[in-house]
């Protein structure tokens, strides 16, 4: 297993290297991945045996977490094509896009004065997870078809999308705790 490590997470989950996975058999590999390689199964090995284990463990968490995420599994697939992609300095000039976050944003921070609260938010997390699955669609598309700048685009509003959904789940959930 020592070749794993300069493997590319669909190699080592036994999977097509495409945006669209099967979560159930990236789960089902995660763990038969663990049980191999788990550091607990070389706990009287050597040193150099358990510093190994321990970077397989890393490597395998890491894989799972990007291969489950749609954002990280999007920018991992960008990566995959030489596309240099840190979230840290990409942002969209879609204006109409970002103007569509901001009002979303002065929603969010007026939804507790709304009669219902709750059901504001729900709607706007259906709205958010339908701009997510087309801005998924769009993604693939232009992966498959080798348009990487708009691909990368995609994966730009995809995060502001995915940030917005985080956003709206957490007021929710603060909303549901102050009723109860």
């Amino acid at each position: 297993m020592t070749d794993a490590l300069s493997t590319n997470y669909f190699d080592l989950f036994e999977i097509p290297v495409s945006y669209d996975v099967d979560l159930a058999q990236v789960q089902h590999r995660y763990r038969e991945l663990q049980k191999a390689v788990h550091p607990d199964k070389y706990a009287n090995a050597g040193a150099q045996e358990r510093r190994i284990s321990m970077q397989h463990t890393s490597l395998i968490n890491q894989a799972l977490h990007t291969l489950k995420h749609p954002v990280e599994r999007a920018m991992y697939l960008l990566q995959l094509k030489g596309v240099d992609f840190t979230m840290d300095n990409e942002t969209t000039m879609d204006a109409a896009f970002l103007m569509e976050q901001m009002e979303m944003r002065e929603k969010l921070e007026s939804v507790r004065e709304k009669d219902d609260p709750l059901a504001e938010l729900d709607s706007m997390s259906a709205d958010v997870k339908s701009n997510m699955d087309v801005m998924a669609e769009v993604f693939k598309q232009a992966y498959t078809s080798g348009e990487l700048d708009d691909a990368r685009e995609a994966v730009r509003k995809l995060q502001f999308l995915y940030k917005a959904k985080q956003e709206i789940t957490e007021l929710a959930a603060s909303i549901e705790d102050e009723i109860i």
